[in-house]
């Protein structure tokens, strides 16, 4: 429990520059607001001033740990919304391991989805990237517009990314004589921790665009992580999204962020996850990638039915039964146990496009 009794004072956030020195030592324990607090009453947390916890940290705590993260919410009054999915980082350290893994470097271009209070934001500018944040909560897209004002290298659209155009924005983006100054601008990165109840919408959006991307780093529900990269044949989580992230990416997890690491604490853990994302001449050959996920999600959705029962909307039982033969694979095979590349040799053998 915190045991300060003055909330928190209000200080302008850290500025971006790589130089700036940590701040005090002290841990701040957040204080979760009440269920039914009102939105436009302001966030004010007391914090502790000394503790074991404290001196148990690092000696030298980056400036974008609890306590800034914390002045930020309460500089606009924010109770962060459940419905926006918003569990802000309290560890920096985490935002270091974000940016490593992209590999983040000077002259970089960086998408980030739902960049809060600017926390992560601050690495991706020290790193020497320009950014480009969409945020749909306007109150936080003010925040960080303002926190990161003085310089050139980050700009927010106060849009909702699942709904904006961004293959379009990027496009103007690299496409920009700025961009265009340093040849590692080709290709953007996406680097973020996103709202978990839009991750799957994420995913779907971004991994067909390698023509923009090379890199997707997320943040990620851990469950959501593991179901996306690890599923195997012939489990109950192996469904059309494992086909389809591995048709437009090399997937790899990362590791795994606890749950304390958030404010306020959601109810499960976390865990990064990257994204390589391949080339159009890379894909998989299919004659369309439209008729080729059609058949897979109408495979899946008689998942316990044998495809000759699933696919016949296609064509007829006895040429799904031919052309699963084939491939090398019992008339009687089921969704769950068919690999990418055995959909794939389906689909060129029974959808006539």
């Amino acid at each position: 429990m915190c045991t300060g009794t003055r909330p928190l004072s209000l200080q302008s956030l850290p500025p971006v520059s790589p130089t700036t020195p940590p701040r005090s030592q002290t841990t701040l324990k957040p204080t979760l607001p009440a269920h039914n607090s009102t939105a436009g009453t302001p966030l004010y947390i007391a914090c502790a001033t000394n503790g074991s916890r404290s001196r148990s940290r690092s000696r030298n705590r980056s400036p974008d740990d609890y306590q800034s993260t914390l002045q930020a919410l309460n500089s606009k009054g924010r109770v962060p919304r459940k419905s926006l999915g918003q569990h802000y980082m309290l560890n920096s350290d985490i935002n270091e391991q974000l940016a490593s893994a992209a590999r983040v470097e000077e002259g970089d271009v960086v998408l980030e989805i739902g960049p809060g209070t600017g926390s992560l934001t601050n690495v991706l500018l020290n790193a020497g990237a320009f950014v480009l944040a969409i945020e749909k909560d306007p109150y936080m897209a003010s925040l960080v517009s303002e926190r990161f004002a003085s310089t050139e290298r980050f700009k927010v659209l106060k849009e909702d990314f699942v709904k904006c155009h961004i293959h379009s924005h990027m496009k103007l983006l690299l496409g920009s004589k700025k961009s265009l100054d340093h040849p590692k601008s080709r290709y953007a990165k996406v680097v973020s921790n996103i709202p978990f109840n839009i991750s799957t919408e994420v995913v779907k959006l971004l991994l067909p665009m390698g023509d923009i991307f090379s890199e997707v780093v997320l943040l990620l529900q851990e469950e959501t992580a593991v179901r996306l990269v690890q599923s195997s044949l012939r489990t109950s989580e192996y469904r059309p999204i494992n086909i389809f992230v591995n048709f437009y990416s090399d997937p790899e997890y990362k590791f795994k962020v606890p749950r304390t690491n958030f404010f306020p604490q959601p109810n499960v853990d976390a865990a990064v996850v990257i994204f390589k994302l391949k080339q159009a001449a890379d894909y998989p050959r299919v004659s369309s990638t439209k008729s080729f996920f059609s058949m897979v999600n109408s495979a899946f959705n008689g998942k316990r039915k044998m495809l000759r029962k699933s696919l016949q909307h296609i064509c007829t039982s006895i040429e799904i039964e031919e052309a699963l033969g084939s491939v090398g694979l019992p008339a009687t095979s089921r969704p769950e146990e068919l690999t990418m590349d055995d959909f794939v040799k389906l689909h060129n053998l029974i959808v006539k496009v």
